[in-house]
């Protein structure tokens, strides 16, 4: 008997997260909405099973250790593997803040996010996808994490001086190149995708 494809997609609750959720339960997937609030995260479950997708909630707040350490060991216990992690979760605070108007606690607030919480999620799932026939890691980052686009004032992206936001997802953008080449001999593939405005432009 075949085993279901099991996906966890951080942030799964709303906007890409939650898209990328039915898209991919239509598919036949098995989904793990991962939201810091169980009651939102069971509010997606539900939209979700109107349209006959297999899905459950994991609370699951990317910038607590114990609350990915809890997510981790909860998916173990009832799955024994995962086939495929999204690192969906993100957030911007800065608004208009020019980066000389920017305050500390912003920025590290969003790296927290950002940076943080995919490095931290994507390194205690990994046991877990390693028990997978062929894990799969992917990354949401972001055409304004590009330091090209925003050093060329052609482009669509310069205006938007976004320092914290926008050098998150540059490092990102990072973190996907090191784990992949890391993982490169291995079956987990790790994969980016920049989106901007909502729209997928292209893996990394």
């Amino acid at each position: 008997m075949n085993k279901s494809k099991i996906v966890l997609i951080t942030g799964g609750n709303k906007g890409i997260g939650f898209e990328t959720a039915r898209q991919l339960g239509i598919m036949g997937y098995e989904i793990l909405i991962g939201a810091r609030s169980e009651g939102k995260g069971h509010e997606a479950v539900t939209l979700l099973e109107t349209e006959n997708i297999k899905a459950k909630t994991v609370v699951l707040d990317v910038t607590k250790p114990s609350s990915v350490l809890s997510a981790v060991e909860w998916i173990e216990q009832e799955y024994g593997y995962l086939d495929i992690l999204i690192n969906n979760a993100g957030v911007f605070f800065e608004g208009n803040a020019s980066p000389s108007e920017l305050g500390l606690s912003v920025l590290k607030n969003t790296y927290e996010t950002n940076v943080f919480g995919v490095f931290s999620v994507t390194k205690a799932i990994l046991p877990l996808l390693q028990k997978s026939s062929a894990g799969r890691i992917v990354n949401l980052s972001s055409a304004l994490g590009s330091l090209t686009l925003n050093s060329d004032p052609t482009s669509e992206f310069y205006n938007v001086n976004s320092l914290a936001y926008n050098s998150s997802k540059t490092a990102v953008n990072a973190l996907t190149v090191f784990f992949a080449k890391e993982l490169r001999d291995t079956p987990i593939k790790y994969n980016g995708i920049r989106v901007y405005n909502n729209c997928f432009l292209n893996s990394i």
